[in-house]
């Protein structure tokens, strides 16, 4: 195969690209020329037989970091269309793309791309660009039209929301999905933080309010403190129902406590953390019940260095220490090194409360000595907690901080000098900024189930983009939740597969939709009916009224959602599986009774889009156990893509 390339020739008679106004996002059409992107290099290119049969293209940009790789269907397999995943971190996603996102791009019809860009649209763009070169010439049909579909998650939405609102012909749809809005970084993650610090001990009994057959309470128990932190991080948007995995919520088990997004603030607003503990407004000053729980959870400790442990080389490997503070949660200490007033240093490690020694791992060795001093405290840590007090939105819209404006629109707290979620959203999108200004159609899928992109969300979204195309919106737009999905993309294992599942299928769907719904004029099944009430997305209970394309399944046991038994008793499992209206027929159903994440099939007949089952199971051992149903329904049975699952679950206590 002969690659085509950008030649000088075209690079200096083509438009440069560049931004339509003074420090805006660069403005990409399909025939400029992007002056960072505009020396496309193949470094290989080979037939290729797994997953799928294809040709793989792989190269660069030269004078840069960044790679491409194009797999291309065979030509009897290609449609004249093309898929583009993307996604801002090269550690988690690189050039080279999934077995399934490449199978999946063929099965319809489509060639993959795929970059290493760490952010923004502008290398995907050129990308993208080039690739139909590549494709022009490899099926031999120079003049054919061909469509292209962008689609991303999490940070990848920032991208894919960029890329449809910057460029025109580059793409032509896009699904972006798990969105983040230009307040979520970091305050999606310091919230609930926040809840941490204050319902980290009532985390247990919340989650069994909300479980099926709980409650519904998760109230009830607190005291008025807790409470109110409960419907301030309610209100925000952190999902009830996700509290039933309060350990990922509260970030329970990662090292940095959803904190990761500290060095930015603390590079960006340097003096927050001093005028939290000193100035009125912030919770380290107020004089209130919370007040004094926060400071409570203050360490700032001085300890002597009274002995240095070095290794054979004479580096310092620990420090003895003459003293340690009481510390209920390690999770973002500071360790500072001083010499009298003097501070010298930092240091990072772990200490080890009962023995007085600091284990080091890095930091200014050089300033280590004995008899010098070491600073143990989690100013910062505990300040950035409540830091989305002091981040009220300036832009309109933002209905989930209503509760920190006066009733003239002012905030109630001191307002910190810069506003850091836009500035991340804007790095992250390439200079976009949500406009709603679309270019192309789009589908955005939410889930209810997620706490990193708050569902409400995508409602967000929605409304600037209907702002800004007014009648033009319902043919260009639609929006779909999930529920029992969360955040994270890929196989449901485990523990997490009995209450949630894999939302893959429905980006699929939703990919082949926007394609569809482009070239041929076929609309997509409508979109979600919701409402939100205080930060949290409500859909409907039944498939007809809920619309989008997930099915809902109704279980009970016994009759209920919650049935007590004696060990031995027979339980009656009674279901309803249905799908919404034209999308598709129910394919498959399996039952996990004792909530262990294994299902096993259940026969259901032929695919139908409404599906009734009805069996029984023996509970032999004591305990409390949340049986599932899990449902599949889909569009195109005979594909290998594009499912969409949903469950119903009860509780049952077995005495």
């Amino acid at each position: 195969m002969c690659t085509p390339s950008l030649n000088t020739a075209t690079a200096e008679t083509a438009p440069s690209c560049a931004p339509q106004q003074a420090g805006g996002p660069f403005w990409i059409t399909g025939d400029c020329v992007d002056p960072a992107y505009n020396r496309p290099v193949v470094d290989s290119e080979r037939d290729v037989q797994s997953p799928v049969p294809h040709h793989r293209v792989s190269g660069h940009f030269e004078g840069t970091k960044y790679k491409f790789n194009i797999y291309l269907p065979p030509k009897n397999q290609w449609q004249g269309r093309f898929f583009h995943k993307v996604y801002p971190l090269a550690t988690i996603q690189d050039e080279n793309a999934s077995d399934e996102t490449i199978a999946f791009g063929a099965e319809s019809g489509a060639y993959t791309v795929q970059t290493n860009g760490d952010g923004g649209y502008r290398v995907d763009a050129a990308a993208a660009k080039f690739a139909k070169l590549v494709a022009a010439s490899y099926y031999r049909e120079p003049s054919r039209r061909i469509y292209g579909y962008v689609y991303g998650g999490s940070g990848g939405s920032f991208q894919t929301i960029g890329a449809i609102e910057n460029t025109v012909g580059v793409w032509d749809g896009a699904v972006p999905f798990v969105p983040g809005v230009p307040t979520s970084v970091p305050n999606n993650f310091f919230i609930r933080a926040f809840a941490r610090l204050i319902l980290k001990d009532k985390a247990p009994q919340i989650a069994d309010a909300v479980r099926p057959g709980g409650s519904g309470d998760p109230y009830a128990g607190l005291n008025p403190t807790e409470r109110a932190v409960l419907q301030e991080v309610t209100k925000l948007g952190v999902p009830l129902r996700a509290w039933e995995d309060y350990r990922y919520l509260l970030g329970l088990d990662t090292s940095d406590g959803l904190l990761g997004f500290g060095g930015v603030v603390r590079g960006i607003d340097p003096t927050y953390a001093d005028d939290f503990w000193s100035r009125p407004g912030y919770l380290g000053t107020e004089q209130s019940a919370l007040g004094a729980l926060v400071r409570a959870a203050k360490v700032d400790h001085v300890a002597t260095i009274t002995r240095v442990n070095r290794d054979a080389s004479g580096a310092p490997v620990s420090l003895v220490l003459g003293s340690v503070p009481s510390i209920h949660d390690a999770v973002g200490l500071d360790f500072t090194l001083y010499d009298g007033a003097t501070k010298l240093g930092s240091l990072t490690g772990s200490l080890d409360t009962a023995k007085k020694v600091f284990t080091i791992s890095g930091g200014d060795l050089d300033a280590v000595a004995t008899g010098r001093q070491l600073r143990i405290d989690n100013r910062w840590a505990v300040a950035l907690t409540s830091y989305h007090r002091h981040q009220v939105p300036t832009r309109a819209g933002f209905t989930a901080w209503d509760q920190f404006r006066a009733p003239d629109g002012t905030p109630i707290y001191p307002q910190r000098p810069i506003q850091i979620g836009p500035l991340i959203s804007s790095s992250t999108s390439g200079g976009g900024t949500h406009t709603g200004q679309i270019t192309g159609k789009v589908i955005i899928v939410g889930n209810l189930l997620d706490v990193d992109a708050y569902p409400w969300h995508a409602s967000w979204y929605a409304q600037q983009v209907q702002a800004a195309l007014g009648d033009r919106f319902g043919d260009n737009f639609r929006i779909w939740y999930n529920d029992n999905a969360d955040h994270l993309e890929g196989p449901v294992t485990g523990s997490r597969a009995t209450r949630l599942i894999e939302y893959t299928g429905f980006l699929q769907q939703a990919v082949r939709d926007v394609s569809a719904w482009v070239e041929r004029g076929v609309a997509p099944p409508r979109s979600s009916q919701y409402k939100v009430v205080d930060g949290q997305v409500q859909v409907p209970a039944r498939a007809t009224a809920r619309g989008g394309i997930q099915p809902v399944v109704d279980l009970t046991a016994n009759g209920s959602d919650h049935v007590d038994v004696a060990a031995g008793q027979r339980v009656t499992f009674s279901a309803r599986i249905q799908a919404p209206p034209k999308t598709g027929s129910v394919v498959a159903a399996a039952w996990d009774f004792t909530g262990s994440g294994t299902y096993t099939s259940s026969a259901i007949g032929a695919p139908r889009s409404t599906v009734e089952l009805r069996t029984s199971f023996v509970f032999t051992k004591a305990g409390t156990y949340f049986p599932a149903l899990r449902a599949t329904s889909q569009r195109d049975p005979r594909s290998s893509f594009g499912q969409a699952q949903n469950l119903g679950r009860v509780r049952v206590v077995v005495n």
